[in-house]
């Protein structure tokens, strides 16, 4: 049986304030840290213990041999990672940050003795900070739990307990994997939603009045922080390069049949077929799956299910239980 160990967050934005609400709502000690002076004095007046020391918290979590959530934004894991390993480097270490490898690469630099599972929850909107956060954000929500050659998954296991408590159900992947799939289906809609909300505002006062459905849902996430658009896109440059390569080939083939032939019907008929993919995948049906996390290749078989599209939905005992399409 794996300990209930506290939850110590460190940054209480709109996915790690949403953790510690939804953490403290299952019934965890909760705990965190936060250097937004408003995000502290908000959580506080909600009745949260959090505060602006970071290494405070982080010391606290070292006594009780808490559970340390990094839900800080990238450009700031190394520094928060210095003081991790400093204070309190053997804790159970985990993250919510929208790029895996260099995380994983930072972590294996400045904390290496920290039992670290890489996150992330597939979860959010377009809105920032403790104000936006939400305890019932992670409802449904796919989580992917990071599984590296070195993972141990006694660590990967407390922390895929706490992520299924929460609502979410575990995707498990390795951080490559995790990285080139987020630049398709995330970090590449943000840099459409940015150049669609740039394209249509330079129609001036009547694109504006005239934009509806297609041009909100196309722009949504352009509404999000751009500091923390910039870190997410930025920091997935190798993956991310690729994949605007392709979506760069893919609009070029749109524009040059649209010039000689004025039809665009592979283009549509593709984006369309892509669109209906997506919609039957939610209501495929499911086989059952079960991994044994003490057997030998159960870092391989983790990894399968979920480069499969499969996912964790229990914990017991050393049995993790899942589905596949």
């Amino acid at each position: 049986m794996n300990p209930v160990r506290d939850v110590c967050v460190i940054g209480l934005g709109l996915i790690g304030g949403s953790l510690l609400r939804a953490a403290h709502s299952i019934g965890r000690t909760t705990f965190g840290a936060t250097t937004s002076e408003a995000d502290a004095d908000a959580a506080s007046r909600a009745g949260f213990d959090v505060t602006t020391q970071v290494e405070a918290a982080l010391s606290k979590a070292a006594e009780r041999d808490a559970m340390i959530v990094l839900a800080v934004p990238l450009p700031a894991v190394e520094e928060v990672l210095r003081t991790v390993s400093r204070v309190a480097g053997h804790c159970v270490l985990t993250d919510v940050t929208s790029v895996k490898g260099p995380v994983l690469d930072s972590v294996r630099r400045r904390a290496p003795y920290a039992k670290f599972v890489g996150g992330h929850p597939m979860a959010g909107t377009a809105n920032s900070g403790w104000k936006a956060s939400n305890p019932a954000l992670f409802g449904g929500a796919a989580w992917v739990l990071g599984v590296e050659h070195d993972t141990d998954l006694t660590a990967w296991a407390e922390v895929a307990q706490l992520v299924l408590d929460v609502g979410a159900h575990v995707v498990p992947l390795p951080a490559d994997s995790h990285d080139e799939t987020v630049a398709r289906i995330s970090h590449l809609p943000h840099i459409f939603a940015a150049i669609l909300a740039t394209i249509g505002a330079q129609g001036g006062p009547l694109a504006m009045s005239l934009a509806a459905g297609s041009y909100t849902d196309g722009t949504r996430v352009a509404g999000s922080s751009p500091a923390l658009v910039r870190a997410m896109t930025e920091g997935n440059r190798d993956a991310l390069l690729p994949i605007v390569d392709e979506a760069l080939g893919r609009l070029g083939a749109a524009r040059g049949s649209l010039a000689s032939t004025g039809g665009l019907a592979v283009t549509v008929n593709a984006g369309h077929e892509g669109a209906q993919a997506f919609a039957a995948g939610k209501d495929a049906e499911r086989a059952g799956v079960r991994v044994s996390l003490s057997a030998p290749d159960a870092r391989d078989g983790l990894i399968a299910l979920g480069e499969r599209g499969g996912r964790i939905t229990a914990i017991e005992g050393d049995i993790a239980i899942g589905e596949v399409s």
